[in-house]
Order: structure tokens, then C-alpha cells, then sequence
């Protein structure tokens, strides 16, 4: 059967289509549409944004980007046609145990930063779509990406992957919601299996498998924070409207609430802007109904203190240049230096929504700092729907002291909060965050191990010798 594909393909480039039999066009025109189909899935499922090529312009699948993982650095393969370095020798079957069970073609196990865990309940339809599309539409890339995967021991020995897709990897297929309009299944198969939101959104358990019970309701991501979008009112995105979900998903801010930075940029960038309005109501349907989750903040609430007088700043500041030379740790200090000149000495931002609002921002007032101290460090550049947008960073002109103040500032100063970030909170989110139970434990662990094995042979020879006494 591919082979039957590949022969129409280079039919219908080859030949003018008068010559072509009516049966061959109607087959080629069959695959071109399973091709685009194919491509929308890719988009909708975010293919792109992890096996990009780690350089600015690289070639679209080539692989080679790097996803920080607790585990360390996992590099994202090829998955190009190409028969040497890429899937091009992957039948549909062993392309379909890829993305649903995790297991590449010569049966190593892939690592869940695939989120084989929810693409498992991809349909067939579907599936057989994306193939078409990566065998047929994908122009081969010929090399190797020039880093690979190296994770320490005991993580670096694939098999150990077995058990944990044994404990918590599901094989059972999409089930719809029986009387339920097709927008709301829709929704469902859009946000649970090809979006995969709750590989993200969705906390952890101690062996780094998602938590069910708090589907959506907020996950640590490396230094940033996936937020909670259950429409919980208060810690959610319950106070937000259909539509307003829907803007968000494809130009990434609404004006006066939120704005997506870094994963969520990056995701709206390659993936949410490009879907059929039709698709992205079906998302914010469903996530309207889904069961709501409070997560309690972990801030205090204090007093908002009067807004400093910039005419009160020291003198000689305002730009990039001169704040490199400064060692202030003063919050205010810092903020009209390199902040007030676009979000406005009362976090106002400007009218037209370009430069946000502080004052009403989902960054400000989250319960943690984590994406506020993230957006200082790393900057914004985001393309959307509706234009770029972009925020220089300043992780390499403050010190880690200096964005902890200045994160305090603009905490207390336009959302109340008094929560008192210190800069080895800054360092350890910069540096992808907490450390997970099992990396931190892993030791143990393998100790425990070993002495389970001990004890097991110890027990059997004791057994043997007492049969021969």
C-alpha cells in the first residue's frame, strides 16, 4: 500500500492530468486531502514545537531541540522521512506504537516528555492521517541531530520504562460522552489526547506520573508554572468567557488578564493560533465543564502600599546600559529603571493592551512568582494571530538578588501580595525548578534494591541448604 501511495504522488507531479486515469486522479486527490489532514493533526498535536532543529531557522521535524526534563536533557529525534536518520522505514504499525505505547521501531522505549500518555487515545482515522502526512508530506532531513540523549544512571537504561507504562500508561482508546453535543466530544478529544493540555497543567505524583485526581488544576513546568485552567473563579480561569478563552488560544493575551509566556507562548506560537475557530470553541467548551479544582494561593494578602514617585529615582537610570553597572536591590528602584518605561509607573500598561496591564495581570497576582520571575529572566517573543510581541530579557543584567526585589515590588506594589521571594528561589527556578521525589531519592532506592536482591538470594540458599540438610 505505500507503495501504491508513492507511485500516485509522483503520477500526479509527473503527469498532466488528462493522461492520468479517472481512478488514479480521484486516489491522488484522496491522499493529498489525507496529507493536509495529517498536517492540521501535527499542528494540533504540537509535533513541531519539540522536534524542531535547536537552531533559529531549522528545518521543520529535523529534530535536535532540547527539553529540559528533571531527568536532564532529552533530545528530540528526527521524524523526517528520511530512511537513515529519520522514520522513513517505519511502517504504519510501528509509527502507531510510537505515538501511542512510546516504543520506537527497533523496541527501545521512548521517554514520556513524548506524551505518548495522551496521544494513546488518538483515533485510527487520525493516526493513519499523521502518517500519510510525516511519510508523504514531510521533506526528509538526512543528518542526525548533533546532541543526544544522555541521562545519568539509572535513567540513562530505557527498559526501566516498562514498568513505570505498566503502572501508568493506558492503552484503552477514546471514549465519547454518550448524549453530549459533538462540540463538547470534540472539546474532549481535542484537549485531552491531541492538545495533551494536562501534560502540562496536571500535577505530579512522586514517580513523575500525572495526577488525575487534579486534572488541570496547575503543574510546576522546569522554572516556569503551568496555571490552573479549571474554571474555578478564584485560583482557575472560571471569571473567563467562552470567547475570552478562544482569544487567548489564538493570539495569546487577553487584554486586562493573562498573557502567555514561555511554554504557553511557544505553544500558541506553533500550534493553538493555527486551529479552525470551530476547534478552538470545541477547547473552551469543554474546559468550561470540566470539574472545577481550588487551589489554595500561596501568598499573603497585604495592604498595597503607596506607588513611588518616579521623580524620586536616582538619576541617571533608564536603560539596559546603565542598569547592568547598578547593584541596587531596591524593587522601586529597579522597576522605573527598566520596567515603568513600558508598563507605566502605576502598572498600567498602555491603552491599546500592547504593553500589559500589572495591575490585572494572571503573572502578578498567581500564587506563585515562578512565571513573573521566568518572564524577567527569559523576555517574551511571542507570534500570535494578531501581530508579535515581544519583552527583552533581563536575566543577564540583574543578578538573581535584583529580580527576587524587583519581583517582590511589583507583587506588593499592583496586587497585594506579600510573598518574600529570595533569590535562591530565582537560582532554582532558573535552573528548572524543584528536583522531583524520585530524582532526589533515586539513590535510595537503587540501595533498597540491592537489598532486596541480597535478601531474595540469601533466602534461596538458605532454602537450598536446609532441602540438602
Amino acid at each position: 500500500m505505500i507503495n501504491i501511495k508513492k507511485t500516485i504522488l509522483t503520477a500526479g507531479v509527473l503527469s498532466f492530468s488528462l493522461l492520468i486515469p479517472l481512478s488514479v486522479c480521484s486516489a491522488n486527490n484522496t491522499t493529498e486531502q489525507l496529507i493536509t489532514k495529517g498536517k492540521y493533526i501535527a499542528v494540533a498535536a504540537d509535533c513541531g514545537a519539540c522536534h524542531r532543529q535547536a537552531t533559529a531557522h531549522g528545518k521543520p521535524y529535523a529534530g535536535g531541540n532540547a527539553i529540559d526534563s528533571p531527568m536532564g536533557r532529552i533530545i528530540a529525534s528526527n521524524i523526517t522521512p528520511s530512511e537513515s536518520f529519520g522514520i522513513g522505514n517505519y511502517t504504519e504499525k510501528e509509527f502507531a506504537n510510537a505515538v501511542r505505547r512510546g516504543i520506537a521501531a527497533d523496541g527501545s522505549h521512548l521517554y514520556p516528555a513524548m506524551p505518548y500518555t495522551a496521544y494513546h487515545a488518538m483515533t485510527d482515522t487520525d493516526l493513519h492521517a499523521l502518517y500519510s502526512y510525516f511519510m508523504y508530506g514531510v521533506n526528509p532531513v538526512d543528518s542526525a541531530p548533533e546532541e543526544k540523549t544522555s541521562l545519568s544512571f539509572p535513567f540513562n537504561i530505557r527498559q526501566l520504562m516498562w514498568g513505570w507504562n505498566l503502572l501508568f500508561s493506558s492503552n484503552q482508546p477514546f471514549r465519547e460522552i454518550t448524549n453530549s453535543p459533538p462540540q463538547v466530544n470534540r472539546g474532549k478529544y481535542l484537549v485531552e489526547v491531541l492538545g495533551h493540555c494536562s501534560t502540562c497543567h496536571t500535577p505530579r505524583n512522586l514517580m513523575m506520573a500525572e495526577d488525575k485526581s487534579k486534572n488541570l488544576s496547575g503543574s510546576p513546568l522546569g522554572g516556569w508554572y503551568a496555571p490552573n485552567i479549571t474554571p474555578d473563579k478564584d485560583s482557575g480561569i472560571g471569571s473567563w468567557s467562552q470567547q475570552e478563552i478562544v482569544v487567548y488560544l489564538k493570539t495569546g493575551h487577553i487584554a486586562g488578564k493573562a498573557s502567555a509566556a514561555g511554554p504557553m507562548a511557544e505553544t500558541v506560537e506553533n500550534s493553538f493560533r493555527y486551529l479552525s475557530d470551530s476547534d478552538l470553541n470545541a477547547i473552551a467548551t469543554w474546559i468550561k465543564q470540566v470539574p472545577v479544582i481550588s487551589t489554595a494561593p500561596a501568598y499573603h494578602s497585604a495592604i498595597r502600599p503607596p506607588l513611588t514617585d518616579i521623580n524620586k529615582v536616582i538619576s541617571g537610570q533608564g536603560d539596559q546600559a546603565s542598569l547592568a553597572d547598578s547593584t541596587t536591590t531596591d524593587g522601586s528602584e529597579l522597576y522605573n529603571a527598566a520596567c515603568a518605561s513600558c508598563h507605566g509607573i502605576n502598572g498600567q500598561g498602555t491603552a491599546d493592551h500592547f504593553y500589559p496591564s500589572l495591575t490585572s495581570n494572571s503573572a502578578v497576582s498567581s500564587p506563585t512568582a515562578q512565571n513573573l520571575v521566568m518572564t524577567i529572566v527569559e523576555g517574551l517573543n511571542r507570534k500570535s494571530s494578531d501581530g508579535n510581541v515581544s519583552m527583552p530579557a533581563f536575566g543577564k543584567q540583574l543578578t538573581d538578588s535584583q529580580i527576587a526585589s524587583v519581583t517582590r515590588f511589583v507583587r506588593y506594589q499592583f496586587s497585594a501580595i506579600d510573598d518574600k521571594i529570595t533569590a535562591q528561589q530565582v537560582t532554582g527556578w532558573r535552573n528548572g525548578g524543584d528536583t522531583p521525589f524520585i530524582v532526589s531519592y533515586i539513590n535510595y532506592f537503587i540501595g533498597l534494591g540491592g537489598l532486596a536482591v541480597v535478601a531474595v538470594f540469601s533466602l534461596i540458599i538458605f532454602s537450598v541448604k536446609k532441602r540438602r540438610q
